[in-house]
């Protein structure tokens, strides 16, 4: 059994160098949320030292909230959603370019990833503004969501994204980080959660409900408080 095990990284964790080993893809953030060149670069050396493929993690233009606020209509317009996001991959490709690699997949960050999952204009967005860079990128996003259905619409491959870290509510959006249980604190109850997923295509929900879920890659915050800690415990079930 093999399952990627992704982590968004070059976010300015003192972590980044010790979860490396443990992951399969890394979504490195492009300096709008977090990060600037300086860091994209460290980070790019990371991937190509531990074999790990290189995605773009793009956000709103938020280094104030972390861009996990969500600022369409407030700040950013729809006409301007395409051109933030492929100044994202043009600053992280042109690094890539340096190391002599490539961009292997896009993941949106934060406010801007769950607006897609429930928003169809924004996901039909992304898709098109990665068909019109690079066709052939792959589109990481939440398992089960409208994001899934526009990237089949506008020839994206996409890949199902599942979370060890967050709990889940019935409609198979993430829990709000302002939501009591929103994180998962514990080692073993991250990797009960990552084996229903994978051995069962489900996850629990609030009331003890579960529901159905194809989970093809997994993530790990990697500004999470055990964020390390949960990447090794994960990494002998993943296999990588």
């Amino acid at each position: 059994m093999l399952i990627d095990l992704n982590c968004d990284m070059g976010e300015g964790m003192g972590t980044d160098a010790d979860i490396f080993p443990y992951i399969s893809s890394a979504n490195i953030s492009c300096g709008y949320h977090a990060g600037d060149a300086d860091t994209m670069r460290r980070t790019v050396e990371l991937a190509l030292r531990y074999h790990v493929a290189i995605g773009a993690h793009p956000s709103y233009p938020d280094r104030a909230n972390f861009g996990r606020i969500d600022m369409l209509g407030k700040g950013v317009s729809i006409g301007e959603l395409s051109g933030i996001i492929v100044d994202q991959l043009i600053i992280l490709e042109a690094i890539c370019e340096e190391f002599g690699t490539e961009l292997h997949h896009v993941k949106p960050h934060g406010a801007l990833y769950n607006r897609a999952a429930r928003d169809p204009q924004v996901s039909a967005m992304i898709c098109r503004a990665i068909r019109e860079f690079d066709p052939s990128l792959q589109l990481y996003g939440l398992s089960g969501s409208v994001t899934g259905v526009e990237a089949a619409r506008h020839g994206v491959a996409f890949v199902n994204e599942a979370f060890a870290d967050r709990t889940y509510q019935a409609d198979g959006s993430l829990t709000p980080r302002t939501a009591p249980g929103a994180l998962i604190e514990d080692a073993a109850q991250c990797l009960a959660q990552v084996k229903k997923m994978v051995e069962e295509g489900k996850v629990s929900v609030a009331g003890g409900r579960e529901i159905p879920i194809k989970a093809e890659t997994i993530c790990i915050h990697g500004d999470g408080a055990h964020a390390l800690e949960f990447e090794k415990c994960l990494h002998g079930y993943c296999r990588i």
